[in-house]
């Protein structure tokens, strides 16, 4: 399994979770954690859909259309299977930044 295909997942879980939270009970409540959950999911959202062109353009075709089905199913799984969380935030913070760390290295090294 590829760096590019695991980072797709996680910055697309990360993204989904932020979109997810509209609720005020979902958000953190320091306006500086919420700013940077914010900044680290649009991030997330940049850096998935450039690992999915980049696996298109210089890839197999087959492996950007697995991180990208991937990527639909895994958020169907935490959307609609697991349902709201308040560990929401944090968890997406978390994905976001492995996410964008993984997706560094894809861009550097494969």
């Amino acid at each position: 399994m590829s760096a590019a295909l695991i980072a797709a997942l996680l910055c697309s879980v990360a993204a989904y979770l932020h979109t997810q939270s509209n609720r005020p009970e979902m958000r953190p409540a320091n306006p500086y954690s919420d700013l940077a959950w914010r900044g680290l999911a649009f991030a997330a959202l940049i850096a998935w859909g450039a690992l999915i062109v980049r696996g298109y353009v210089k890839g197999h075709w087959a492996d950007a259309t697995a991180a990208l089905l991937g990527s639909f199913a895994i958020n169907w799984y935490f959307g609609h299977y697991r349902g709201p969380r308040p560990t929401w935030p944090g968890l997406s913070m978390l994905f976001a930044v492995v996410g964008l760390g993984m997706a560094v290295y894809s861009f550097a090294y494969e």
